[in-house]
């Protein structure tokens, strides 16, 4: 996926993410918010993050554990993340199939970095 493409998907989902974040939250606490936006408890990945741990993990790029440690989070982070992101992706039109999925999978950060080590660009 090109860069701009990502990043399109991305300004495009952020509200999306937000506001499905937000009425979560609302569910959980069983009212609206008490105090303003931006207090309390911070989400462990931002919404960017969010979308490209998903979009790396359909394509088979990575596991979820390599995903985890990269991003700072569990496994268990990055499956409801997915989890979360996979409908809003297919529901804008981001259908991620075998066919889009990548011939290279990645399971620890050494394999990241020889990969990149043998692309000179």
């Amino acid at each position: 996926m090109p860069r701009r493409q990502l990043s399109a998907l991305i300004d495009t989902l952020t509200p999306v993410l937000e506001a499905q974040r937000e009425h979560v939250l609302r569910t959980r606490r069983g009212h609206e918010r008490l105090v303003a936006p931006g207090a309390g408890a911070k989400a462990k990945l931002t919404p960017a993050d969010r979308i490209l741990v998903t979009v790396l993990h359909l394509r088979k790029l990575a596991t979820m554990d390599l995903l985890g440690e990269l991003f700072g989070v569990t496994a268990m982070t990055i499956s409801r993340t997915k989890q979360e992101v996979r409908p809003l992706l297919e529901a804008h039109g981001h259908h991620i199939t075998a066919s889009t999925a990548s011939t290279a999978r990645f399971c620890t950060p050494s394999d990241v970095a020889t990969f990149l080590a043998s692309k000179p660009t």
